[in-house]
C-alpha cells in the first residue's frame, strides 16, 4: 500500500504538471494583449518552478532508506548556554522547515539547558523522503554573533551538531536480547502536565554492546515510553549496522567526534555582516533569517546535486 501510495503521487504529479504547463500555453497567447494574464502566467510559473525544483531534489533520493521518516537529534557543542541556545535555534529551523513542507513532527525527548536552549533533543520527522532530505543536513553547523547572554556585548562563535537516522519500520528485523539492554526509570521534567512530575514515567536504555543510549520522556506512561525508546534503539542499531557497510557514512562518523572548528558542514553569521555559507557546496544566502526560519531547500539540493556529482 505504501508503494501504491507513493507511485499515485508521482502519476499525480506528473499530470498536475502537464496541466499547468498546458495553461500556461493558454495564458501566454492571451498575455500579448491582456496584461491581467501575463501577471497569471507570472504566478503560475513560478508555483511550476517551485514544484519542479521540489521533484528534481526527490528523483536524487534513491537510497534502501531515503524514502524513510526520520530520527533526528540535535547537540550542543562547548559553550555552555551559547551553545545550547544555538541547539535550540537548530531545532525550531528544522520544525519549521518539516512544517513547510508539509510534515509531521514529533519530540521524544527534550533536555532543557539550565539557563536558556537545550542539553539535547530527539525528534521524528514524519514524510516522504523525510530521511533522504535530511541526512543531508547531518553534521556540525556553526553560529557567529554578538552573544545575548554577553553583557559586554562581545561576539561568540557556537556549534552545535545534527546527528539523522532513518526510522525502522516493523518489518525490518533487528535484534536486540533483554540481556544487553539496562533499563532505567527517572521523573520527567519540563510541562506536560500533572502526570509528568509525579511518577517515574521516563526511560532511559542502554544497549551495553554499542553503549548506545536513547530516552524517551513525553508519553504518559512508563510502557508508552518504552516502547518508543525501543522503536528509536531499532533505528539506531540498523543505521549502525549499515555505517559498516556504506563508507559514505565515515563522514558522519567523524563528526560525531569533534563538534567544533573546522568540522561544521555549514556557517551562520548574524555579526559583523549577515551570511549562511554552506562548507560543502558554497551556497551563500544573505536572508538569514529566512534561513532561520526553515528555507533550507536550496541548500539540500545542492548538496544532494554535489554527492551526485561525486
Amino acid at each position: 500500500m505504501q508503494e501504491r501510495s507513493k507511485l499515485e503521487r508521482l502519476i499525480t504529479r506528473q499530470e498536475e504538471f502537464e496541466s499547468a504547463i498546458a495553461d500556461a500555453e493558454v495564458l501566454l497567447e492571451f498575455a500579448e494583449e491582456d496584461s491581467p494574464s501575463l501577471d497569471e502566467l507570472r504566478v503560475l510559473i513560478a508555483k511550476l518552478e517551485a514544484s519542479l525544483s521540489q521533484a528534481e531534489t526527490e528523483a536524487m533520493l534513491s537510497g534502501e532508506n531515503d524514502a524513510r521518516n526520520a530520527i533526528c537529534t540535535i547537540h550542543p557543542g562547548a559553550g555552555g548556554t551559547e551553545s545550547q541556545d544555538w541547539a535550540e535555534m537548530l531545532l525550531r529551523m528544522y520544525l519549521k522547515w518539516a512544517e513547510r513542507r508539509g510534515f509531521k513532527t514529533e519530540i521524544l525527548d527534550y533536555q532543557p539547558g539550565e539557563e536558556a536552549g537545550i542539553k539535547s533533543v530527539t525528534f521524528t520527522v514524519e514524510g516522504e523522503y523525510a530521511y533522504g532530505l535530511l541526512s543531508a543536513e547531518a553534521g556540525v553547523h556553526r553560529l557567529v554573533r554578538i552573544s545575548p547572554f554577553d553583557q559586554a556585548a562581545r561576539r561568540h562563535t557556537s556549534f552545535a551538531s545534527l546527528f539523522v537516522y532513518p526510522e525502522v519500520d516493523e518489518n525490518i528485523e533487528v535484534a536486540i536480547l533483554d540481556k544487553d539492554l539496562r533499563v532505567d526509570t527517572y521523573r520527567a521534567t519540563g510541562a506536560g502536565g500533572q502526570h509528568i512530575n509525579t511518577t517515574d514515567s521516563a526511560v532511559r536504555i542502554t544497549h551495553i554492546p554499542t553503549n548506545i543510549v536513547v530516552q524517551c520522556q513525553n508519553q504518559r506512561s512508563q510502557h508508552q515510553n518504552r516502547e518508543v525508546a525501543m522503536q528509536v534503539l531499532r533505528s539506531r542499531l540498523y543505521e549502525l549496522e549499515l555505517a559498516k557497510r556504506k563508507a559514505e557514512t565515515d563522514a558522519l562518523e567523524a563528526n560525531k567526534a569533534d563538534i567544533s572548528f573546522g568540522s561544521q558542514i555549514r556557517n551562520y553569521v548574524l555579526a559583523p555582516y549577515r551570511l549562511v555559507k554552506d562548507a560543502r557546496t558554497k551556497i551563500e544566502r544573505g536572508d538569514v533569517d529566512a534561513v532561520l526560519a526553515g528555507d533550507i531547500d536550496d541548500f539540500i539540493k545542492g548538496y544532494l546535486l554535489t554527492r551526485r556529482a561525486a
